[in-house]
């Protein structure tokens, strides 16, 4: 993670559309699953699908529009990529999370975000997913969404079954001032694919930031083949 430049003034809302190269529209997501009122998210984060899915260059055409949510404009890819490939979207993902081999660092852990492509087509992702915590039976947002570290990375293709994965850095909020936080517990993640204003529901339960803390509560990379 070192050499990277933490931008913390990119952070989303929930309603927020994700980040690729070019600007993407916004809308909501009604992920919260049926089942969550009654039941809890997992505890353990699942593993990682395998992985069929390969680099291809950035080509083709894009597509743009203003930010939502909290007033946050965010970057999003439109359009096909080289070979003619079709942005993946969010209908056609199933998202996960795994813990990261490379560990952790002082006052953090890492999980790998990882994307499936469950369709019967190949679709490209490229760049930063938006991801926020939530919780509660409502699947309200929990804190401010994860800011965004490093480049936008080259297009990822998956082919069906292909999968994608983000590292995502994920803060013991314990270290911030209780009161400046609001430690709450999070059953999951709220995830948007690069350039969809549709999210997916991640299971991952732990405790995020009520409020705004001095610092990021979750820190996010773009895609890479996995």
């Amino acid at each position: 993670m070192d050499g990277y430049v933490l931008h913390r003034t990119a952070r989303w809302a929930v309603t927020i559309a994700a980040c690729g190269a070019v600007l993407a529209g916004c809308g909501s997501g009604g992920d919260w699953p049926a089942a969550a009122g009654s039941g809890g998210a997992s505890a353990t984060p699942s593993a990682a699908a395998p992985t069929t899915s390969a680099p291809v260059s950035d080509a083709g055409g894009t597509g743009s529009a203003g930010g939502a949510g909290n007033g946050g404009t965010h970057t999003g890819t439109g359009g096909a990529e080289a070979g003619g490939d079709e942005r993946c979207h969010a209908s056609e993902l199933a998202g996960s999370v795994a813990a990261d081999p490379g560990g952790g660092a002082a006052g953090s852990s890492y999980v790998t975000l990882t994307l499936r492509n469950q369709s019967g087509r190949t679709c490209y992702v490229r760049g930063f997913p938006g991801v926020s915590y939530v919780g509660g039976d409502d699947g309200h947002q929990i804190g401010p969404a994860a800011a965004m570290q490093g480049g936008h990375g080259d297009p990822v293709r998956l082919a069906p079954g292909g999968t994608a994965g983000a590292t995502l850095r994920v803060v013991n909020v314990r270290n911030f001032d209780e009161a400046a936080c609001r430690p709450t517990a999070v059953r999951g993640l709220r995830v948007y694919p690069p350039g969809e204003t549709d999210s997916l529901f991640v299971p991952m339960e732990g405790t995020g930031c009520a409020a705004t803390p001095p610092g990021d509560q979750l820190v996010i990379q773009a895609f890479t083949a996995r």
